[in-house]
């Protein structure tokens, strides 16, 4: 098992809980996350009282400037582990996807999710899909990944940064300021939003983001207590899928700066693996596909990694470093 993950589905239950705190970002979406964990606790220790500790971050306040510019997505989680560190909270909820490729020291994630939809959506009050959109059409999206495969596979359509929670995006769109955005599918469907997306993106069209649609429980490591309790959450294979993935992303040093996507897929005893690297204006981007046995979900996505230096990546990344 690598660093950071120490999910195990034979892992025993030491004893039942009498109290489990969670710590969560105050976004509706978060919210829905970490009630959606809570419900799934209660339900294997109805005696335990599971409750909710809600905290600002700093990448939910600073919303006028990308991601990328501020430090990138663990922003969203630090204020989360510092409450991890004080004993205040027990464990936080996390969309994977958010989640730094390298956990500080003494934190690991315990358990990973059933994933719920990994794709993109798009979403349009005028417009059906993409291709239906004119020449100069202005799509917004959040993400750097979108942006440069967007601009790569779309260079007719313009495209701009677009921050806030779901709620705040989808409002920009309904006020006429984009034409059209691109958004996660998994949270407009857990918040019961989906009719709101007009087409769902093929993973040729936009390739998600590592851990997309999954969710990840982080925990203090020598807290074995708690790891015991995550156990029956554990969704085995979107573990292998989000391992692979986060592995690219990490043996690349990925980050909000790095438009940089990875998708795995589980079938039986074997993941097959996609990657994609590209310079933020989508003029430069490179592929690769790889499978191989899903018992080495690492050495997979080490393995793609070097296939996409191969192909260029390593020219990209320099560029942006």
């Amino acid at each position: 098992m690598p660093p950071h993950f120490v999910t195990s589905s034979k892992r025993p239950i030491l004893s039942h809980p009498d109290r489990i705190v969670i710590a969560t970002r105050q976004s509706r979406l978060a919210l829905w996350q970490a009630e959606y964990v809570r419900d799934r606790l209660r339900g294997l220790y109805p005696r335990c009282r599971v409750e909710l500790l809600a905290l600002s971050t700093r990448g939910d306040e600073i919303l006028d400037t990308s991601l990328a510019k501020i430090g990138g997505k663990g922003l969203f989680v630090k204020e989360l582990e510092l409450a991890l560190a004080e004993g205040r909270a027990d464990l936080a909820v996390h969309s994977a996807k958010d989640v730094p490729m390298e956990l500080p020291v003494g934190f690991a994630l315990g358990a990973i999710l059933e994933r719920e939809d990994p794709r993109d959506a798009f979403v349009s009050n005028k417009y059906d899909t993409l291709d239906a959109l004119p020449v100069a059409a202005l799509v917004g999206t959040s993400s750097l990944r979108r942006e440069a495969q967007l601009r790569s596979r779309y260079p007719q359509l313009l495209v701009n940064s677009l921050r806030g929670n779901l709620d705040t995006r989808l409002a920009k769109l309904d006020r006429g300021d984009h034409d059209a955005i691109i958004l996660a599918a998994a949270g407009l469907k857990r918040l019961g939003l989906g009719a709101r997306i007009r087409s769902e993106l093929t993973v040729e069209q936009s390739l998600p983001a590592a851990g997309q649609g999954a969710l990840a429980i982080e925990y203090r490591a020598e807290r074995g207590d708690i790891a015991g309790y995550l156990a029956a959450l554990n969704h085995r294979a979107t573990e292998l899928a989000v391992r692979a993935e986060r592995a690219v992303s990490r043996a690349l040093g990925g980050s909000c700066q790095l438009p940089l996507a990875a998708y795995a897929s589980v079938t039986g005893s074997t993941i097959e693996l996609r990657g994609l690297v590209a310079d933020p204006d989508g003029k430069t981007l490179v592929k690769a596909e790889v499978s191989g046995p899903s018992g080495a979900p690492e050495e997979l996505g080490a393995r793609l990694a070097a296939e996409l230096r191969a192909q260029g990546a390593d020219r990209i990344l320099a560029a942006l470093s």
